[in-house]
């Protein structure tokens, strides 16, 4: 099996490369630079010349950053790049050769006012650029026969860590305070759905005929604030100022505001009863993220955050290329 990665340097391209050495399985992930939609005819070729037996597509507007989400209303032109018409060439290539492509999208497709979990056949309503984009893109793999597209729930891990720093460091400079959306989400751990993905891949690379959109989240769901509660509970184990505030948290509830949706929760069942994949239970992964930020005693990391254009390590840049040594060298976007 060679599997085609885009989006290699997002969370889940990290998680899923990780999986993919460990079962020494051959893949290209070539660097984000190289997939400009304007110019379709280069990537046609790269991926033409590897001649991959799947395509699998992770590159995300707001992949490593979820602040990104609000800069999307704002850098309309890029979000709509990456998340609709890098898709929509991917597609006709894959179409073209008769390759299955494999796309991840997420949640942000709905507008968020249903009290249960989403599922597959609910109305599509996105509430904004980035839900928007992220539809058209939906849209545009779909025009492929041999598809298969994994909506997931809320990303964590250990490479999609922000958001989980930030309440830490906030605590500590307010003396526990910290603003949060009334919302619910499904917790997802990055390293199950790479595994969700990889599982999926196996069984059409054994030509199965399961093509269709899926849903993947965490086992169980959470509002914000429980879900926030739970990383500092963590973090007191390692930080005795949390320890000292933990008692005294004030985790206020804010009402949401677009782009962000008031329920983003998924019902993973069409996915369990298809492939057998089951939801699994993300406390252990946050408990060992919050742990791995204690590395470095919440120290400033490289590539955690870094704006556009951002140069990677070399160590990552080998990464990227697979068992062999197709791949470029990577830039982090």
């Amino acid at each position: 099996m060679k599997l085609y990665i885009v989006g290699g340097k997002s969370p889940a391209g990290k998680a899923l490369i990780e999986l993919l050495r460990k079962h020494k399985i051959r893949f290209l992930a070539p660097a984000d630079k190289y997939f400009d939609p304007d110019n379709a005819l280069a990537i046609a070729k790269s991926i033409t010349d590897f001649r991959p037996d799947q395509l699998i597509n992770l590159a995300d507007f707001i992949s490593g950053n979820h602040s990104a989400l609000k800069r999307a209303e704002s850098t309309q032109q890029r979000c709509r790049q990456i998340n609709a018409q890098l898709p929509a060439v991917l597609s006709e290539v894959c179409r073209k050769h008769e390759t299955p492509l494999l796309h991840l999208s997420n949640s942000y497709v709905f507008d968020g006012d249903k009290k249960l979990a989403y599922n597959e056949a609910d109305e599509l309503n996105p509430q904004g650029v980035y839900g928007r984009c992220t539809l058209a893109g939906e849209e545009a793999v779909r025009a492929h026969a041999q598809h298969i597209i994994v909506r997931s729930g809320w990303l964590f891990g250990l490479h999609k860590r922000g958001l989980i720093k930030s309440w830490i460091r906030l605590a500590k400079r307010s003396g526990g305070e910290i603003p949060m959306y009334q919302r619910r989400f499904s917790p997802t751990a990055v390293v199950d759905l790479a595994s969700a993905l990889f599982a999926i891949s196996r069984q059409v690379d054994c030509d199965a005929n399961v093509w269709g959109t899926y849903h993947y989240a965490g086992l169980e769901t959470k509002r914000e604030a429980e879900f926030g509660r739970q990383a500092l509970d963590y973090a007191a184990n390692h930080d005795e100022d949390i320890y000292q505030l933990i008692e005294n948290l004030k985790l206020t509830e804010g009402p949401v505001r677009l782009p962000e949706i008031a329920n983003s929760t998924l019902s993973s069942k069409k996915i369990f009863d298809t492939f057998g994949i089951k939801p699994r239970s993300w406390h252990g992964h946050l408990r060992e993220t919050v742990k791995s930020l204690y590395g470095g005693r919440l120290r400033e990391e490289q590539n955690e955050h870094e704006p556009d254009g951002s140069q990677q390590g070399q160590g990552e840049k080998r990464q990227a290329a697979g068992l062999g040594s197709e791949a470029p060298a990577e830039a982090d976007r």
